[in-house]
């Protein structure tokens, strides 16, 4: 089969678009032939090398992935080929107490799809069966594959970790990301006011169009200056946080007396300081988050069916032409997704 890998960390130069071995479906496994795969900043990471992480080598990347069923392994019950699936990017261990609580992104085991399991950068992927959803509602291909990993992380930090309430106001850093733009749609479904962030006119106006009531462009603006101004000095109930260093101060500016701050990334710098006096004085909370609960991506599957929550697709790449994908996520060029068409 065709797959793209990496044999080395490094630039763009690094991904290998090559013929290798058809993996075969084990025991509980399906094979599945993947049609799309979404690009996430873990894709970025993963192929530049991660300080203190060890990536077998040659490896796959890609999180998110949609395609059918191609094969099934022994023991499997519950789907048959040529079934339309999209895979849950995070697996576990499925045994611990963690697990069986429901809670299973808080595993020890957990591992994700291109990170340290191989990814959806290939025309086929063998999965436990568990892990292989039937795709909601008529999404495409394209559209399915734009959906796990990044609104599973969205809705676990606003639902799961902040517990978000309607009526409140969430300031939703870096809108024009998957994961931004996916909680932009999240915290309005929950009835929330909502101010993003984004840079340039033309994701601004992306971001209303999703359901943003304000925006701020975070190259020309302030944001804790426009926060201040949009909520008459009182800030935010909710900060969606996934940037890191760059917004980091901003952010927390933000908060009113009671607010959460939750975030997922650090895509800028994992140093952020935090004045304790003004911690405990205004009585904030500062969440940490990471992916989320099968039960939580079935939850969002059911909304993203019916379309209240839509995926939002950039720009479709042949698998081929990765490279090219890489460099526009590498510039933030895109609003929403960059898909790789398999």
């Amino acid at each position: 089969m065709k797959a793209v890998r990496i044999h080395e960390h490094g630039g763009v130069e690094v991904l290998r678009y090559e013929e290798i071995p058809e993996p075969q479906p084990g025991p509980l496994e399906v094979l599945v032939r993947v049609r799309a795969c979404a690009l996430n900043n873990l894709d970025l990471a993963v192929r530049r090398g991660i300080p203190g992480q060890k990536i077998p080598l040659p490896h796959i990347l890609g999180s998110d992935v949609a395609g059918e069923v191609a094969a099934l392994g022994e023991g499997t019950s519950r789907l048959t080929p040529g079934d339309k699936v999209l895979l849950a990017p995070g697996q576990s261990c499925r045994q611990c107490r963690e697990c069986v609580a429901g809670r299973d992104n808080f595993c020890r085991h957990y591992k994700l799809l291109g990170y340290f399991l191989e990814g959806g950068n290939a025309e086929y992927i063998a999965v436990p069966e568990v892990y292989a959803i039937p795709v909601p509602g008529d999404l495409s291909f394209e559209e399915a594959a734009a959906v796990p990993l990044v609104f599973l992380t969205a809705w676990h930090m606003l639902v799961g970790r902040a517990r978000i309430e309607r009526g409140e106001e969430v300031l939703v850093i870096g809108a024009s990301s998957g994961v931004g733009s996916a909680a932009v749609q999240i915290a309005k479904v929950h009835g929330c006011r909502v101010i993003a962030t984004a840079g340039g006119e033309e994701k601004l106006a992306r971001a209303r169009q999703l359901g943003a009531d304000q925006a701020i462009d975070h190259y020309r603006q302030n944001i804790t200056d426009e926060v201040k101004r949009l909520t008459g000095k009182l800030g935010v109930d909710v900060v969606f946080e996934h940037v890191g260093e760059a917004t980091w101060q901003h952010s927390t500016a933000s908060l009113a007396h009671h607010g959460r701050l939750v975030t997922c990334g650090a895509t800028t710098g994992g140093k952020g300081n935090i004045d304790i006096r003004h911690l405990f004085w205004k009585q904030l909370s500062f969440l940490g988050s990471f992916m989320g609960t099968l039960g939580e991506l079935h939850d969002v599957l059911a909304l993203i069916g019916r379309r209240e929550l839509r995926a939002v697709v950039d720009k479709v790449y042949p698998l081929a032409e990765i490279r090219a994908a890489h460099e526009r996520l590498e510039k933030k060029e895109q609003f929403g997704k960059i898909i790789l068409a398999v």
